[in-house]
């Protein structure tokens, strides 16, 4: 029998936009995906990207997470204060003006030092449905352009800790004289493994070591090719020293599989293995909070 359609999920962040349509089980049917993150909208006309990508689709309830919620999105929508799960998620959901579209609250830890994530909180949602042995204690991480490692109690989410690893090599790579010896990324080699295992042993952390990426070419230690895998390896090994400092290892990698994968190769190094990695959890927690706030035709 063939699967109806029931619900268009959309992850929608800052460089890239993803469209899924489910069926009332939450499977997908058809996926797209375009360039056009909150930061690449033609002329910030959301709604028009919104019915491009939706187009030929039929007309159903549409939820979407991300930061397409934030400041510089179509609606800004208010975060959640931790500690919030789904119930807190569908509560906060806000449907933009004259469009289908219900958008998910972020979630947000207050104090001397706030932490706020955007999207993240979905696919927390979606892994602890996929694999619901998370739900009741555990740390997470989601590796990304801004890394959060995310400490879930009784399904919810308490505590947020967020590393900017992924902005950081972007900016060292394109503006900076580390990115000069090479500008294409290359598969994980022993040079990530070497930045990785030199940012775990040094006690002052990477500052003093991020010139090594260059020094380490110029004295002909390391190839020209291999300095960007090692830089790489520099700032997710100082990520992880600093994530590991409160001596709980991670119970789950959530995410894209590629990233995740690095991220399971520089733990190993840390003499951490086995750590399930979690991919498709954003669709999946889309579903689950449209599903409790009624917008599907899935059996409650």
């Amino acid at each position: 029998m063939t699967a109806s359609p029931s619900l268009i999920v959309l992850d929608w962040g800052t460089t890239s936009l993803r469209a899924y349509l489910l069926d009332d089980r939450g499977h997908v049917l058809d996926t797209r995906s375009e360039p056009h993150g909150i930061m690449h909208v033609p002329d910030s006309n959301f709604s028009a990207v919104f019915d491009a990508i939706t187009a030929d689709w039929p007309a159903l309830a549409s939820i979407g997470a991300g930061m397409i919620g934030s400041a510089n999105g179509w609606v800004e929508v208010p975060y959640c204060a931790a500690p919030a799960g789904i119930d807190e998620l569908v509560a906060g959901l806000t449907l933009v003006p004259n469009a289908p579209l219900n958008i998910v609250p972020g979630v947000a830890t207050n104090g001397a030092l706030p932490n706020v994530m955007r999207g993240e909180e979905t696919q927390i949602v979606g892994a602890l449905d996929l694999h619901s042995g998370l739900a009741s204690k555990s740390r997470l991480v989601l590796p990304g352009t801004h890394s959060k490692w995310v400490d879930v109690a009784d399904g919810r989410i308490t505590d947020i800790t967020s590393f900017m690893t992924g902005e950081l090599f972007a900016i060292l790579r394109d503006h900076s004289i580390l990115g000069r010896f090479a500008s294409d990324p290359a598969p994980i080699d022993d040079a990530f493994a070497r930045g990785v295992v030199a940012a775990k042993d040094s006690a002052e952390g990477i500052s003093p070591l991020l010139f090594s990426a260059r020094s380490l070419v110029l004295t002909r230690r390391l190839a020209a090719g291999s300095s960007l895998e090692y830089l790489s390896g520099l700032l997710i090994g100082e990520e992880l020293r600093c994530g590991l400092m409160t001596g709980a290892r991670p119970d789950a990698l959530i995410g894209d599989a590629t990233l995740c994968h690095r991220y399971d190769v520089a733990f190993s190094l840390f003499d951490i293995h086995d750590i399930p990695i979690i991919d498709g959890a954003a669709h999946a927690g889309l579903f689950s909070i449209a599903k409790r706030a009624g917008l599907t035709t899935a059996a409650q």
